[in-house]
């Protein structure tokens, strides 16, 4: 269950504004280095972990962006 921000009325410019840049510039590193990515995380063996990092990481920070987004445009879950 999520946490209501402890100060109501306060919006999370901040959070959705660092995880948005923090997401982009996640995009652009691994579109800019696209040939590395591939070659480096279908080796197989150890480096079969990657991928998965990437992915938890890329909705790790993803997540957070869209949560923090979706509050400033008042989107949030009905309470009971």
């Amino acid at each position: 269950m999520a946490k209501p921000n402890a100060k109501k009325g306060k919006k999370p410019y901040l959070k959705a504004l660092l995880f948005g840049i923090v997401s982009l510039v996640l995009y652009v590193l691994v579109f800019t280095n696209e040939q590395f990515v591939r070659e480096t995380w279908a080796k197989g063996g150890v480096y079969a972990v990657l991928p998965l990092a990437t992915v938890f990481v890329f909705s790790f920070i993803h997540g957070n962006f869209a949560d923090g987004l979706m509050y400033l445009f008042g989107l949030t879950a009905k309470k009971k």
